[in-house]
């Protein structure tokens, strides 16, 4: 990619930003208060948070891959869930990891 394509991306990127910021700014209030709306946005930053692991964990330029990054995530997973303090989760997912890593070649 030259520097000029680069640019205009980043300058493309930065208005269209400002742009959806301007839009959600714009909604009526009346809409933004119905129950529903709020009951929404409290789910969208876990959707995307989980979109965003899903595709960290699971991909590799562009392919479907399974490899130590998914054990990792499980073992997280299973400590989160039985309510680990978060070094303890990291620590462990790191180690597993690893060991799937070293394990598998």
């Amino acid at each position: 990619m030259t520097g000029t394509a680069l640019w205009v991306a980043v300058v493309a990127g930065s208005v269209g930003c400002y742009l959806l910021k301007l839009a959600g700014l714009s909604v009526p209030a009346a809409w933004v208060e119905q129950p529903w709306v709020a009951r929404v946005v409290d789910f969208v930053p876990a959707a995307l948070l989980a979109a965003l692991v899903a595709v960290q964990a699971a991909t590799t330029d562009g392919a479907i891959v399974v490899d130590g990054r998914l054990a990792g995530l499980a073992v997280a997973a299973v400590a989160l869930a039985l309510r680990a303090p978060f070094i303890v989760v990291l620590v462990l997912a790191g180690a597993a990891g690893a060991l799937v890593h070293v394990l598998a070649g």
